[in-house]
């Protein structure tokens, strides 16, 4: 089949209209039709019907598609890692995490990774599904568990505990819970039991709810939590990773806590000599290494 043919017809799908497809490639919208038509009439198929808005796929237009879109996704991916043989780092980079790491942790930390490398462009997936690597929908994942696929490469960068934290102007008003059972007094402010989260959390939400919490603020993220402690809402259950960077937040109950969490870094084998993975790899590493020296001092 033409390469030429079926990457005009990607861009016109990809585009709806000839004449937005013939202004990304450079041709005129005669010779982008031409090309469709010859398409078509090779394939014995309509791949599109026309109207007077534009174009719009039909069945077997969207099976082309489908095929021509991973095509153009492997065609990218190759790219990137031929151009990871020089020693510069730029281009894609996919990277899943899930909600609560990604927009606690790992966002406020990214402008030294681009100070270093400007030219990255990083799609982060932020998600708690597990995105399948080996199948490339990610490059690199941050994850609460030790990954189970094969042909993965893993690092161990933290454990963590999930604890009980106030802000400091609420304990002022409110005072300072002394054990478990004072919470019955106050609100206590963490994620909805059906809410995607690591079990030690749950855990920890289930055993902490059963001294007969009168009032309670209950959200689907780590995010919203950590918003309703920092408006004074109450005492909330959170990743300790997040006590050095809101030096508002004073620890509540010292020995009340989850069971400890292992937070790993993940990629696929093939990448193992990619220089985008690497810098970033090493860039997560660091500002580990950086929180642990922060919380020694």
């Amino acid at each position: 089949m033409d390469w030429d043919k079926l990457r005009i017809f990607h861009a016109v799908a990809d585009a709806g209209s000839l004449t937005h497809a013939g202004d990304a490639l450079h041709l005129s919208q005669s010779a982008v039709s031409r090309q469709i038509r010859a398409l078509e009439e090779s394939l014995n198929a309509t791949l599109f019907h026309r109207h007077a808005r534009g174009l719009i796929l039909t069945e077997q237009g969207e099976l082309l598609f489908d095929a021509t879109s991973a095509m153009v996704k492997r065609l990218e991916n190759a790219t990137a890692r031929m151009r990871d043989s020089t020693d510069e780092v730029f281009g894609e980079l996919r990277v899943t995490t899930t909600t609560g790491f990604g927009t606690m942790w790992l966002v406020p930390r990214l402008p030294s990774l681009y100070g270093a490398y400007p030219g990255l462009k990083i799609d982060l997936l932020l998600e708690e599904r597990v995105l399948d690597l080996p199948m490339r929908e990610a490059d690199v994942a941050i994850r609460m568990k030790e990954p189970s696929q094969a042909d993965l490469i893993r690092r161990r960068l933290m454990n963590i505990r999930m604890r009980l934290y106030a802000s400091r102007r609420y304990i002022e008003t409110m005072g300072r819970p002394e054990r478990v059972e004072d919470l019955r007094a106050h609100r206590v402010i963490c994620q909805q039991p059906g809410a995607a989260q690591v079990a030690a959390g749950a855990e920890l939400v289930e055993r902490v709810l059963a001294h007969e919490v009168a009032s309670t603020l209950r959200i689907n993220n780590y995010f919203g939590v950590l918003q309703g402690v920092m408006n004074h809402l109450g005492v909330g259950i959170l990743p300790e990773y997040l006590a050095q960077d809101f030096p508002d937040l004073e620890l509540v109950l010292e020995d009340v806590h989850s069971v400890e969490v292992p937070v790993f870094l993940a990629y696929p084998e093939e990448l193992r000599h990619s220089k985008r993975v690497a810098a970033f790899r090493d860039f997560v590493m660091e500002q580990v290494a950086q929180q642990r020296r922060g919380a020694r001092g």
